[in-house]
């Protein structure tokens, strides 16, 4: 018997990092899967991979910033299985970085459309097909970002806070219906947001991550999609309203101070600009 035997889960940003592990863990807990994700390649070979444990996973290219893209996807969750248990929303980009000054209001739009308007389109276009079927659960991918301030991250703090308050909010309002709403802040998790895929950086990124926290070593996707699998299952039942930080204790204390030139790696994040879906280089 697997944990999410039964249960329909849909699952943004799911061709690659958090969202691949994710649908890989659901699926193999029994789970059947609508994969999004704007990587169409990407998020069909994920889903050919995830139908592999013998339930069936389908992938819907997603803009999850367009309205009509979140009723289709969560249309084509009711149309392959007949219902909808779990909406976890998870995509997400760098967005806009830079100093306020430097940071261009397109940019920021953009990075609050992907990383919040997103999470916002996701809860509601999942609850009344949840209150059908008598409760659910929704999951949306916060961050530490969104509890405290990081250097140059100005939108992505500022996105990540809302999806922390936005969970708190429609919690209050969807209790009544069995339909819980949670978040999960990661720290530092080695994903290609983070090395883009770029020769050599992954490696890079492992080794710096590894000196960043109290527990020694980088955070990696399957930590969230753990994480994320409890939130989906009937484990954590009377748990809503949660900021579920997943962090290896970044939070209570980080290994150096973000002026030391050990936490500054040579990365392929640039110092300023917009860094946009991960599988775009």
């Amino acid at each position: 018997m697997g944990q999410l035997d039964g249960k329909v889960a849909v699952i943004t940003g799911a061709a690659s990092g958090m969202g691949k592990a994710a649908s890989m863990l659901f699926a193999r807990e029994g789970a059947h899967v609508v994969l999004a994700d704007l990587n169409g390649p990407g998020g069909e070979a994920v889903a050919q991979s995830a139908s592999e444990t013998g339930r069936k996973c389908v992938f819907q290219r997603t803009d999850v910033s367009a309205e009509p893209d979140i009723q289709a996807l969560v249309a084509r969750a009711l149309s392959e299985f007949g219902r909808l248990d779990v909406m976890f929303n998870n995509a997400g980009i760098g967005g806009a970085i830079g100093s306020i000054e430097g940071i261009a209001v397109e940019d920021w739009d953009k990075s609050q459309a992907v990383l919040l308007r997103g999470v916002f389109l996701g809860i509601k276009h999942a609850v009344p097909e949840m209150r059908k079927v008598g409760g659910g659960s929704i999951i949306s991918t916060a961050s530490v970002a969104g509890l405290r301030g990081f250097q140059g991250l100005h939108a992505y703090c500022a996105a990540k806070a809302g999806v922390v308050n936005l969970t708190r909010s429609a919690a209050l309002e969807f209790a009544k219906d069995k339909i819980r709403v949670n978040c999960i802040c990661p720290g530092g998790i080695n994903t290609p947001i983070l090395h883009r895929n770029q020769p050599g950086v992954k490696d890079v990124m492992e080794q710096w991550m590894a000196k960043a926290q109290p527990i020694p070593r980088a955070g990696h996707p399957e930590d969230i999609a753990g994480m994320a699998l409890y939130l989906a299952s009937d484990d954590s039942e009377f748990v809503t309203g949660q900021a579920m930080i997943v962090d290896g204790g970044l939070t209570i204390g980080s290994q150096f101070s973000p002026r030391d030139p050990a936490a500054a790696p040579q990365t392929a994040i640039p110092p300023r600009g917009y860094i946009g879906p991960s599988f775009q280089g």
